[in-house]
């Protein structure tokens, strides 16, 4: 497990202590959650720092410095996506990619209806419109707020629709910060050539390094069956060195 602390940077003397260090990081690693909620690497427990409070729930448990290091990731032009069953989670370019495929087919499923009435109105105004403020578009589209928090929370769990944090000039002075929606295909415009669950579950295993196979089958909004995991180990793409463990074969590459 030594390897896995390392680049996971688990343990303290491996704490990430700028910016541009966790940016890279979640590059290095392909899919990084921003708290800590499966055995993927975590972006709060890589900065090995005390929260705002002891055994604190929600944002008190966040790092009492660098709470704000996941929107300023957003605005450096990292992904943040709802992919983990409707967890937020870093993707890199190269994983976006792989992630396309089942993110394209999703918003086709709701252009066609096949998630409700509410959501085909959502994805038909954001191609007309481009990205806007989902408090803007809510009170646009005349949908009431539970609904549109449904409907939302369904989208991006799906990839069909990405919210990302905007920062907004306060009235009084300061700021705040707000989340815009776009459809996935106003993020990634050309469709990408590769990609897949199979892949995008090989990336996972790679981020975590090793993880348990129970958990892997259930980290996307897209479940992972027995024969696509089997799949995966024929074909070499990883390796089950304990019988209720995954591992990925090689660091280097996906």
């Amino acid at each position: 497990m030594a390897d896995r602390d390392y680049l996971l940077r688990v343990t303290p003397d491996r704490a990430l202590e700028t910016l541009d260090e966790a940016a890279e990081w979640v590059v290095e690693r392909g899919l990084v959650t921003l708290t800590p909620a499966s055995s993927l690497p975590s972006l709060f427990v890589a900065c090995h720092e005390k929260p705002f409070k002891e055994d604190g729930r929600g944002f008190a448990g966040w790092p009492e410095t660098k709470w704000w290091w996941g929107d300023a990731l957003e605005e450096r032009g990292l992904l943040y996506t709802k992919l983990l069953r409707g967890t937020g989670v870093f993707l890199s370019g190269e994983v976006a990619a792989l992630a396309d495929p089942l993110c394209r087919e999703e918003l086709a499923r709701a252009e066609a209806g096949e998630y409700g009435a509410d959501a085909l109105r959502l994805v038909a105004h954001l191609a007309e419109a481009g990205p806007s403020l989902a408090d803007e578009l809510m009170e646009e589209l005349g949908i009431a707020r539970p609904s549109f928090r449904a409907v939302r929370k369904r989208l991006e769990a799906l990839g069909a629709v990405v919210a990302r944090s905007v920062r907004m000039d306060a009235s009084r002075g300061g700021h705040r910060h707000t989340r815009e929606l776009r459809r996935w295909d106003q993020l990634h415009p050309a469709p990408s050539p590769r990609g897949g669950l199979m892949q995008l579950v090989a990336a996972g295993v790679r981020a975590a390094v090793v993880a348990p196979e129970r958990e892997v089958r259930t980290w996307f909004s897209w479940k992972a069956d027995a024969a696509l995991i089997e799949q995966l180990i024929e074909e070499g793409r990883l390796l089950r060195p304990h019988p209720r463990l995954l591992a990925f074969p090689s660091q280097s590459s996906m």
